[in-house]
């Protein structure tokens, strides 16, 4: 059950980054509402794994995968660019977070 928690929230964190850069500063309504729930959603969520998950690996993936969902979602849906250096740079966090994983696991 913790994995899933984890896994919504970082679903919740992502949804509130990308709605961080739609919301333009805060100006606009409707992301802005969306950015506070999905961080809310997502520290919850969070909290609630962590009451039988290990911190360091979960903080590992949770933002390492929120991380790498972030950059897709940029490239997605707001057209960013992606050079070499930052594909090697997720490639590294990925690889961390795999490494977090194997090494310290989530579950006790």
């Amino acid at each position: 059950m913790g994995i899933l928690l984890v896994a919504g929230a970082i679903v919740s964190e992502i949804a509130a980054t990308l709605s961080l850069r739609a919301s333009h500063g805060l100006t606009r309504l409707g992301p802005s509402i969306l950015v506070a729930i999905g961080y809310a959603a997502a520290f919850v969520l969070l909290a609630q794994a962590l009451k039988t998950l290990d911190v360091g690996p979960v903080y590992a993936v949770w933002s390492g995968l929120g991380t790498i969902g972030a950059l897709v979602g940029g490239v997605l849906l707001f057209d960013e660019n992606v050079r070499l250096a930052t594909v090697a740079g997720a490639v590294l966090i990925a690889l961390g977070v795999a490494v977090m994983y194997v090494g310290g696991g989530l579950e006790h």
